[in-house]
């Protein structure tokens, strides 16, 4: 069942499940759906378990069940498409590479965008460098109702935008912008789920794009860098000049589009042939 939050673009013969990141919603993702969508794609952006209510809602859930999550969307989608490829933003990259590695006999190529395994972006502060301590302060039981806040400029280089994305955080809107803050215990949650696709990446065999802002506020590039070395997939990087974290919605969310929508009609391409060669 489609929740009020998600989106569901009815489109050709490959798909793409979209997944958004950390404290996140499914409109980070809906102008990069419409545009695969117009670009001939069936598209399903997916609401991470937990997400899109408050911070105890987000509390009650941990990376096993955001992936669970994105699992169940990916069976359900590729019911209904010959092809499937899986695209995520900031941790919801990581999610779509772990698919990709646990479930290399149907995701045909995946979409890393802004991939997040450490937040060391230049707008980061210095204390919350230090997040990446957080699963052993969670062990431990300290900081439960702590959060880092989201601080300027949020992601987006774009000033209209990040004023319009901003003021809905900020007025509590979590449902259209999200959290304005990340809990210290989801970050811990998301540290794990790293660690865990960091040791996955090898198991990566299908192609992937990797795309970077190359100015990221959040995710510097040795995060991107890290998926390009060690995936054992064909991997194309993708360097954006004109945005920061959020590049599904910022200034390059066109090129992001063509680029995507290139991208995944040649590797459908090539699977195609490949099934009538081996047919």
């Amino acid at each position: 069942m489609i929740q009020p939050t998600e989106f569901f673009f009815e489109g050709g013969a490959s798909g793409v499940l979209l997944i958004h990141g950390l404290t996140g919603t499914p409109m980070e993702m809906k102008l990069l759906g419409k545009g695969l969508n117009h670009a001939g794609f069936t598209v399903h952006g997916m609401q991470l378990a937990g997400h899109c209510g408050n911070v105890d809602d987000l509390l009650a859930t941990g990376w096993h069940d955001w992936y669970a999550s994105v699992e169940k969307a990916a069976e359900t989608l590729r019911g209904k498409v010959d092809h499937l490829f899986v695209g995520g933003l900031s941790m919801g990259a990581l999610l779509a590479l772990k698919l990709a590695a646990d479930h290399p006999q149907y995701v045909a190529g995946v979409g890393v965008y802004g991939a997040t395994f450490r937040y060391d972006g230049w707008s980061i502060p210095r204390l919350a460098r230090l997040s990446f301590m957080l699963p052993l302060l969670k062990a431990i039981g300290i900081g439960r109702h702590r959060s880092f806040m989201e601080q300027p400029p949020y992601g987006i280089r774009d000033e209209r935008l990040r004023a319009q994305v901003s003021s809905a955080m900020l007025g509590g809107d979590s449902a259209a912008a999200g959290l304005p803050g990340n809990p210290w215990y989801s970050l811990a949650e998301l540290y794990s789920l790293a660690a865990t696709v960091r040791r996955q990446l090898p198991q990566v065999t299908s192609p992937c794009l990797v795309a970077h802002a190359s100015e990221d506020d959040v995710a510097s590039l040795h995060n991107a860098e890290l998926v390009m070395r060690e995936v054992s997939a064909p991997a194309e990087l993708l360097l954006l000049d004109r945005s920061y974290h959020m590049i599904t919605i910022d200034q390059d969310r066109r090129t992001l589009i063509e680029r995507s929508a290139a991208f995944f009609d040649r590797v459908a391409a090539a699977d195609t042939t490949r099934q009538r060669v081996a047919a």
